[in-house]
């Protein structure tokens, strides 16, 4: 048995933006909901959201018999808590607040097999190589590893060019709802400075050859960034969208008594 490609590296090469969204609502049957609607990625947001590592393989194995690529958003860039991740059979992970090309760097040891770097070995008795069954994971991991680190400072910002050479970083993802808070606009991602801001940065990481990905749950602001060059946008996050339904939905029907 072969060990299993990277979902999101192939939609990533098959289309010309892939539209995702936030899963921060833990339970399992949330997973498989959004993974059957037809998005092309799904962040898992262990960052913002109560993921422990059992929580999270179990969205995995929801998302799994589903045409979309789930990828991990871990708290910060805790080594053991990464392996942990990579060992559970996470192929794409989206790393918050990398500030420096050295954090960039030392993310890029951590997600692969020596020589290149200084992951450990042990997931060949894990689910990432399906427990033993396949007989190519450790040759194949770092070719299916995509590490994408997310620029949301000012600092972050103005290294952009350092964090492009960092080689073995796969993408730059901005977060222009932190952006925006650490250039004094107090989490106003649709701030116009911002936005500008945001577009600039997509063009120079798409000159780069990396990923180019933000987050707009506007129209208007996915077609801003979508002709900036971004090709990885998430859309929308399952939390908002059923508190938006459910108040919707009442409200509605309010209006009718």
């Amino acid at each position: 048995m072969s060990a299993p490609k990277n979902k999101f590296l192939q939609k990533i090469k098959e289309l010309e933006t892939a539209y995702g969204i936030w899963n921060d609502l833990t339970d399992p049957d949330v997973g498989e909901i959004l993974a059957g609607a037809g998005y092309d990625w799904i962040v898992i947001d262990a960052e913002h959201a109560p993921f422990d590592l059992q929580l999270i393989i179990g969205q995995l194995r929801a998302m799994a018999p589903y045409d979309v690529a789930p990828m991990v958003r871990p708290p910060g860039d805790d080594p053991v808590f990464i392996k942990q991740l990579l060992d559970a059979g996470v192929q794409t992970l989206l790393v918050p607040m990398v500030d420096t090309p050295e954090q960039a760097a030392e993310l890029v040891q951590l997600v692969r097999y020596p020589p290149a770097g200084k992951r450990g070995h042990g997931a060949g008795l894990g689910r990432a190589a399906r427990w033993g069954h396949t007989t190519d994971y450790v040759a194949t991991a770092d070719q299916q590893m995509c590490l994408i680190i997310q620029v949301e400072t000012r600092i972050a910002y103005e290294n952009l060019s350092a964090l492009l050479e960092v080689d073995g970083v796969n993408g730059v993802f901005l977060g222009p709802a932190d952006l925006s808070a650490s250039m004094g606009y107090n989490g106003r991602m649709d701030e116009p400075t911002i936005i500008e801001m945001v577009k600039k940065a997509m063009i120079q990481v798409r000159k780069a050859g990396k990923i180019a990905g933000t987050v707009s749950f506007s129209p208007s602001g996915v077609q801003a960034y979508q002709m900036a060059g971004a090709n990885m946008i998430g859309i929308g996050a399952d939390a908002l969208l059923l508190s938006r339904a459910v108040k919707d939905l009442i409200r509605t029907f309010r209006e009718m008594r």
